[in-house]
């Protein structure tokens, strides 16, 4: 190996191309400390705004993005790098990111638009696709949730946008709804007196708003009651658990029943007979066809045999053996009466 033409290639490389490498390494410093200068001064400023942290986040990463990208370019060009070959290429590259990325595109899209339409903010509790709970982080491709039982639930920004949110706020209290069906013979207003006492017996029930309770629906079956009451956030589900089974059990304790689905099945006891028919069924069909020729075809019995007759085949008539053959051959030559002669009937054994 040439190592002396090596290092002479190296030395002219370098002696026709320093000042561009000295650039190249000074627009590289100074295109950083310019880079971070722009990138502070933009967290500096979007801290001050009333903008989601959500959205500085993707605000910032963009620019940061063009600034590093722009600082590429400059030193490319710097050392002689054709533009139009780069732009191309880049946009090539850009283009088949955006292909291959196009789900986690929408998901980061959609989550612009929750954050700046103000959809829910963290803390807020949602359902949203059949899930519920408060919202613990909103980023750029999902939304995070914790249910009542502590489950963490991540969601795709996309699948937010695209259901039907009910949003509860971030207020510390919640609402519970009951719905109670009881007999029509039931006092009504002495219904109405139990779910309240039971409601009221449970010191984390609100006092204000106090709880409800009214008449709603007359049902087919039942006396429809609706009722309500406020409670902290963390108490809703054990205090729905306490209400459902003490208002059973005050019902329950009260002679007031709870109407349900009833099934009766009797039993019989006489017995059923069925027509039948005791002529076999060609006899009637060979019977009809003597007395009238135009039947209905829609009596199925007959249909049925017609269908049958069709697909009976036809019976082969048996093959004359050869033994027979030979019997008739006899029987010609001993009649006298028959005029073939021997010399025929020869010919036609052959035959």
């Amino acid at each position: 190996m040439d190592w002396a033409g090596i290092w002479e290639s190296i030395k002219t490389f370098f002696t026709d191309n320093v000042w561009n490498i000295v650039g190249f390494f000074a627009a590289l410093i100074i295109g950083i400390i310019l880079v971070k200068l722009l990138l502070n001064m933009t967290k500096r400023i979007m801290s001050k705004t009333k903008v989601e942290k959500i959205a500085q986040s993707f605000i910032y990463v963009v620019i940061k993005f063009v600034l590093y990208l722009a600082l590429i370019l400059i030193l490319l060009s710097i050392i002689g790098v054709s533009m139009t070959g780069v732009v191309t290429a880049i946009s090539a590259l850009l283009l088949a990111i955006g292909m291959a990325l196009q789900n986690n595109i929408a998901n980061v899209a959609n989550g612009i638009v929750i954050v700046s339409s103000h959809m829910f903010k963290k803390g807020d509790y949602i359902v949203v696709d059949g899930v519920e709970g408060s919202i613990e982080q909103i980023n750029f491709l999902f939304t995070t949730i914790i249910t009542s039982d502590n489950k963490k639930i991540t969601i795709p920004n996309s699948t937010i946008v695209n259901s039907a949110v009910v949003n509860s706020g971030a207020n510390k209290t919640r609402r519970i709804d009951f719905t109670f069906g009881v007999a029509y013979e039931s006092d009504v207003e002495l219904v109405k007196k139990i779910v309240i006492d039971v409601m009221m017996s449970d010191g984390r029930v609100m006092l204000d708003p106090p709880p409800f309770c009214r008449l709603k629906t007359l049902n087919s079956s039942s006396l429809d009651f609706f009722a309500n009451c406020w409670v902290d956030k963390e108490d809703y589900w054990d205090v729905y658990y306490y209400i459902i089974e003490n208002v059973y059990n005050e019902f329950k304790r009260n002679n007031i029943s709870i109407p349900y689905n009833q099934i009766e099945v009797r039993e019989r006891t006489d017995e059923v007979k069925l027509p039948i028919k005791e002529e076999p069924l060609q006899q009637r069909v060979e019977k009809v066809r003597k007395d009238d020729m135009h039947f209905d075809l829609e009596n199925t019995d007959f249909v049925e045999y017609f269908k049958h007759k069709k697909e009976e085949k036809p019976k082969k008539q048996p093959k004359k053996s050869k033994k027979n053959k030979k019997q008739k051959d006899l029987i010609l030559v001993a009649m006298p009466n028959k005029t073939e002669t021997a010399e025929e009937i020869k010919s036609d054994k052959k035959d």
